[in-house]
Formats: C-alpha cells, sequence, structure tokens
C-alpha cells in the first residue's frame, strides 16, 4: 500500500514522503491516526499544492538563512559530554544534541535534520557539522567535545 505520510515518523519517512507500508500497518495504524493518506490521485495533486507552497516559503525565507550562515560564521560550538580516561566517549554525539547546543550558546533555532553528522563521533576531539540550511545555504559549524 502507498500512503503520503502527514508527518514525520522514525524508521518510516518523513512529512509529504510517499511511501510503501505493509496494507495492515497502513490501514489499522496509519490511517485512523491520521498520520498518512491513501497516495491516491486525488491526494497527489493536493500533495503537489502543497509542496509547491512550502518551496515558495522556503524561497522566502532564502534571506533569512543566509543571515544566520553569517551569524555563525567564525563561531566555534563547545559540548560538554561525559567520557572515560582513555578519551572515549559514553554514547555518541548526534544531530539533537548539537541543535540544543546552538539553541543554548547562540540562541538560535535550527531543525535537527539540517544538522549533517559526516561521521560517528566517540572521541573527545574537534569536529565539524555541515548545517544544511537551504539548498542554497550551506555552513560548516566546527564544534568541540570537552570532558565534564
Amino acid at each position: 500500500m502507498d500512503v503520503i505520510l502527514l508527518k514525520d515518523l522514525d524508521k518510516v519517512g518523513y512529512k509529504h514522503d510517499i511511501v510503501k507500508v505493509k496494507n495492515g500497518f497502513g490501514r489499522n495504524y496509519l490511517i485512523p491516526k491520521k498520520l498518512a493518506v491513501i497516495a491516491n490521485a486525488i491526494n497527489m495533486k493536493k500533495l503537489d499544492k502543497i509542496k509547491e507552497e512550502y518551496q515558495a516559503k522556503e524561497a522566502a525565507k532564502l534571506g533569512e538563512y543566509q543571515d544566520l550562515a553569517k551569524q555563525l560564521d567564525g563561531k566555534t560550538l563547545k559540548l560538554g559530554v561525559k567520557a572515560g580516561t582513555s578519551g572515549k566517549i559514553f554514547g555518541s554525539v548526534t544531530n539533537v544534541q548539537i541543535m540544543n547546543a546552538i539553541k543554548e550558546q547562540f540562541d538560535m533555532d535550527i531543525e535537527r535534520r539540517k544538522i549533517v553528522l559526516n561521521e560517528s563521533i566517540k572521541e573527545i576531539g574537534s569536529y565539524v557539522a555541515n548545517l544544511e540550511l537551504h539548498p542554497e545555504v550551506t555552513v560548516e559549524l566546527p564544534f568541540e567535545l570537552i570532558q565534564e
């Protein structure tokens, strides 16, 4: 069964994605909870209109994203983590932790999906996160992991 997702769902897909799910999962869970609709011709036309509106909003926000990029240019984020004596941290650093640190230290709201980590971060040191704010605006944000 093909469905259009109305919300982001872990391990299924993102909002406005068309995904193939098992019939029972779609019919008994996604559709009754208003998490998805069936991907038929009428709903596909509605989805096209919604995507066009979303792209227009994002195009309008381009200047805002460029201002954010200028504000973050040259800044370094510092994250306190718990680590062992060898420098390995307990767990790993995720884009959610970086999102929270940006909000706390720079007072900026950036969606977690726009933060991309190129590697698995499991040791204390300096790293770089890519902030893909807009298709035309990408920022490299250096950050340091400091032992608490």
